[in-house]
């Protein structure tokens, strides 16, 4: 596995250094076990309130919403501070930065068709909005109806992992290397053939959920944390490159 030879890989340059270089151990050649003792249970507990109380983190993966696949690159911090991008096949391509009290949106020429199709409008109409998009940002308010919104709420997000994290049924596999981390592994197998494994820190002070793997469902995919803690940096778009929502819905209607 690829996993395993990155451990091997590490493991042969710690040997070949001078003794006492920083993370290669000279007593034993295996950790101690920060979860000793603990059920996978609990191990999902302690990770999944740890990656709550986190002030910042940065998500990407790909997974599949209504038989769409969808790639996310996207980090958020507690100010409301947010930039990513998600990118759908057929739904095109788009980017979000957050400043904490306006979120904006900027998308290709097939994001904006998709979108307003979405709500209802006519292939004419979702047509002039892409034309009337092209190269700027959708200004969007705090507190908006836009989901793009709430993807600058970390709030929202880590509520939204807390309920779909099972916590109760979890089985404790072979650990696993998650971007040179180890990680301990966690499994929970559904009622109709869904599997979905978390990959934890192995870390007694944050245990962080490095990685969830769903696999077997209808929604397969693999979202990958990171950056925790880190503070995210954004500049706004000049206004001249914006449109605001609230001005053209008023025209909208």
């Amino acid at each position: 596995m690829k996993a395993n030879r990155k451990l091997w890989v590490a493991a042969t340059v710690c040997v070949a250094v001078v003794a006492g270089v920083t993370g290669c151990s000279q007593g034993d050649d295996k950790a101690a076990d920060p979860f000793a003792g603990l059920t996978a249970d609990a191990i999902a507990d302690k990770a999944v309130e740890t990656t709550k109380a986190a002030t910042a983190f940065r998500m990407n993966g790909t997974g599949t919403t209504d038989g769409e696949e969808m790639t996310v690159d996207f980090s958020v911090d507690s100010k409301g501070t947010c930039k990513g991008t998600m990118q759908a096949v057929k739904g095109g391509k788009a980017e979000l930065i957050g400043t904490g009290d306006v979120s904006y949106m900027k998308g290709d020429d097939a994001f904006w068709r998709s979108s307003g199709g979405e709500e209802g409008a006519s292939a004419d109409e979702a047509g002039a909005m892409s034309a009337m998009l092209k190269g700027r940002w959708l200004k969007m308010p705090a507190g908006s109806d836009e989901d793009a919104a709430a993807f600058c709420d970390l709030k929202t997000i880590v509520k939204d992992m807390e309920e779909d994290t099972p916590r109760k049924g979890m089985t404790r596999g072979a650990d696993a290397d998650v971007d040179g981390k180890s990680a301990a592994t966690l499994t929970k197998k559904g009622e109709k053939g869904e599997t979905t494994t978390f990959y934890v820190a192995k870390d007694a002070a944050k245990p962080y959920i490095l990685r969830v793997v769903e696999a077997g469902g209808k929604e397969p995919g693999t979202v990958t944390l990171s950056d925790f803690d880190k503070p995210v940096t954004v500049t706004a778009p000049p206004a001249a490159d914006t449109v605001d929502m609230e001005q053209l819905m008023k025209g909208a209607s």
